[in-house]
């Protein structure tokens, strides 16, 4: 696992969304975002 220092850029991805519909970082390149996520086991829905 190779962690990021903060302020460093994310690599490159593509990943599902709640909906399943596949979203990539380079969608929102010169935008300012936050990644958030957690394991979806550890929820209820």
């Amino acid at each position: 696992m190779v962690l990021l220092d903060k302020g460093s850029m994310a690599p490159q991805f593509v990943l599902p969304n709640q909906d399943g519909l596949n979203v990539r970082l380079a969608d929102y390149d010169g935008k300012n975002i936050l990644l958030w996520w957690y394991p979806r086991a550890d929820t209820p829905g």
